[in-house]
């Protein structure tokens, strides 16, 4: 860390094990990224749940190269936050998760969805069993009627739009589509030039 690390006790007094323990929790951080700039951690006693026992709240905020990142663990959901390492704990795991998020993604190992394929049956064999779908580059791509993951084989015509996963590799016929998904009506485009 490029400045030193900031522990603050609100409505509580200090406590040398918490201190530790959020020393060592900050020092893990270390381990996903030697870009940390800033590291404040608050810890404060909730005293307004009197009758159910004090809850703690948990405040981090880290500061990486062109972000801030906070884990704000406000308004438990149960009682576990009675106990104040728990709150440190869940602090730190949910700050853990952001800086492994915004590790990947400054190096650019983010994964990218790609859209499914889309494309029109453009043949479906009187026999039944297979057809082929015109992708919108003009190639053909064949398929079984074991592909059809939705609705059933029977149900499609020729000019249907459909989405389709295309297996590695090539069959006999050529391209083939492992799984081939009707598009609802509703979300027919012409993808023709």
């Amino acid at each position: 860390m490029q400045t030193p690390l900031e522990i603050r006790f609100h409505q509580m007094d200090p406590s040398p094990a918490i201190e530790a323990r959020i020393r060592e929790k900050a020092a893990d951080l270390e381990r996903f990224s030697d870009q940390i700039t800033s590291c404040r951690v608050v810890v404060e006693k909730d005293h307004r749940h009197h009758h159910k026992g004090n809850l703690f709240r948990v405040r981090i905020d880290l500061g990486v190269p062109g972000k801030e990142l906070v884990a704000n663990r406000k308004g438990p959901k149960d009682h576990a936050h009675e106990d104040v390492q728990v709150a440190i704990r869940d602090a730190f795991n949910a700050l853990t998760r952001q800086l492994e998020d915004h590790v990947r993604t400054r190096r650019g190992k983010t994964k990218a969805h790609e859209a499914p394929a889309h494309g029109r049956v453009r043949l479906i064999d009187p026999s039944g069993d297979f057809g082929f779908i015109e992708m919108p580059d003009g190639q053909q791509v064949y398929f079984h009627r074991h592909s059809v993951a939705t609705g059933s084989f029977d149900q499609l015509e020729v000019g249907d739009e459909v989405r389709l996963v295309i297996a590695e590799g090539e069959g006999r016929q050529g391209a083939q589509a492992s799984t081939v998904h009707l598009v609802g009506k509703h979300h027919l485009q012409d993808q023709r030039p």
